[in-house]
C-alpha cells in the first residue's frame, strides 16, 4: 500500500510513523499548505512533496490518502480524493459538519472506495476489554457512564495556529477537537444518544470557541452519561472513563483499566499499562493504536468489509457534538440528528 499524506503537521507525522511500521506500506507523497513543513516531512519519508492538491491526488502509485489537515477541510479534501478512486483515512473529526459528511459518504459509495476515521482509541486494549465486558453482559445493563477529559493546552497552542480555536476550521473547541474521542467511545460502547443537555464556556483562552464543556447524555438504552471536556485545566489530568452497569463498574484511566468491580469474576479483563501524554500535549509518541487503525483499514480494503469506524459511524460523533453545542446555546434539551 502506498500512502499519501494531506497535511504536514504533528499528526501527519504520527500517521506516517504508524503506516511505515507495517510491512509493505510506504509514504508516497505529501501535500500541505506550508512549503517548508511539507518538504521536510516528505524528505523524512523519501516521498514527493506537493503544494497543489490536484497534482498530489494524481500521484501514482498511491492507494490511500491519510488526511491530517484542519478539521474543517477534511470532507472537501476527502471528496476530491475519493473521486480519484483513492481510499481515505481521515483524522478525527471526519468533518465539522454532518451535511458535508453525508456528501462524502455518497461520493465514496459511488466510487466504491473506503472512508474511515482515526478513532484509534477503539483499538486500545483497555477499551477493547471494556466493550467486551459490556457486549457479553458481564457489566449488566448500562446504568451510568462518565468521561472526564480535563486537559490543558498552553496559550501558544492556539496562538501559533491559524485554525485551532476557530469555528470555521476547528468546528468547536475542547469538545470537538479533544473530547470527540470520548464522544466516539461512548457511542461505540453504549449505543445511540437520544437527548442531550449542555453548558459551555471560554474560561482561559482567547479563542472563539469553548475551552470548557459539560454535557448530560440520555442513551437509547435508558442509561445516563456525563462528559466533561476542557483544555483549561492546568496542568492537565489523565482522561478517566467510568462505566457502571447493573452488574458492576469498570474504570479506565490513562488508557488502562485501573478498577474492576463486577459481581462475576474479572479475571478475563487485563490491564493496559501504556500511559497517555494527551493531557498536556498534542504530540503523539506511541503510534501503536494508529498502526492498528491502518491495519484494520488495509484489511477492510482487501476483504471488502467495513472498517472499525467508517464514514457513517464517524458521522455519529460529529452529530452528537453539534447537538451538545446547540443545547448549550439554547439552554434546552436537544435530540441529535
Amino acid at each position: 500500500m502506498h500512502i499519501g499524506l494531506v497535511g504536514a503537521g504533528n499528526i501527519s507525522d504520527t500517521h506516517a510513523r504508524a503506516a511505515i511500521a507495517i510491512p509493505g506500506m510506504t509514504i508516497a507523497a505529501v501535500y500541505g499548505g506550508n512549503p517548508g513543513k511539507t518538504a521536510a516531512l516528505a524528505a523524512r519519508y523519501s516521498a514527493t512533496a506537493y503544494a497543489d492538491l490536484d497534482s498530489f491526488l494524481a500521484h501514482r502509485p498511491m492507494d490511500v490518502v491519510a488526511i491530517g489537515s484542519p478539521s474543517g477541510l477534511h470532507a472537501e479534501q476527502a471528496i476530491a480524493a475519493v473521486k480519484r478512486g483513492l481510499h481515505v483515512l481521515a483524522e478525527k473529526p471526519l468533518d465539522i459538519d454532518t451535511g458535508s459528511i453525508d456528501v462524502l459518504t455518497d461520493a465514496a459509495e459511488a466510487a466504491r472506495v473506503k472512508v474511515a476515521v482515526f478513532f484509534q482509541d477503539r483499538m486500545k486494549p483497555a477499551m477493547v476489554d471494556l466493550k467486551a465486558a459490556i457486549d457479553d453482559g458481564r457489566l449488566g445493563a448500562p446504568v451510568l457512564a462518565s468521561g472526564r477529559i480535563k486537559w490543558y493546552r498552553p496559550p501558544e497552542y492556539y496562538r501559533q495556529s491559524r485554525w485551532r480555536g476557530t469555528w470555521a476550521l476547528d468546528g468547536g473547541g475542547a469538545l470537538m477537537n479533544q473530547g470527540i474521542h470520548t464522544v466516539d467511545l461512548f457511542l461505540w460502547l453504549l449505543g445511540p444518544v437520544t437527548r442531550v443537555r449542555a453548558a459551555t464556556a471560554t474560561r482561559l483562552h482567547a479563542i472563539e470557541v469553548e475551552d470548557t464543556a459539560v454535557a448530560i447524555l440520555e442513551f437509547q438504552s435508558g442509561a445516563l452519561g456525563v462528559i466533561e471536556a476542557a483544555t483549561s485545566i492546568f496542568p492537565g489530568y489523565a482522561r478517566r472513563i467510568e462505566v457502571t452497569g447493573t452488574e458492576g463498574t469498570i474504570v479506565v484511566e490513562d488508557d488502562r483499566i485501573i478498577r474492576t468491580d463486577l459481581r462475576s469474576s474479572p479475571s478475563s479483563i487485563r490491564a493496559e499499562t501504556t500511559a497517555t501524554e494527551s493531557a498536556a500535549s498534542p504530540v503523539v509518541s506511541d503510534t501503536s493504536a494508529h498502526q492498528r487503525i491502518f491495519e484494520d483499514f488495509v484489511d477492510a480494503i482487501r476483504n471488502d468489509r467495513r472498517p472499525i469506524c467508517d464514514a457513517r459511524e464517524g458521522r455519529r460523533s460529529v452529530a452528537l457534538v453539534q447537538a451538545i453545542y446547540e443545547a448549550a446555546r439554547s439552554g434546552a434539551a436537544v435530540v441529535p440528528r
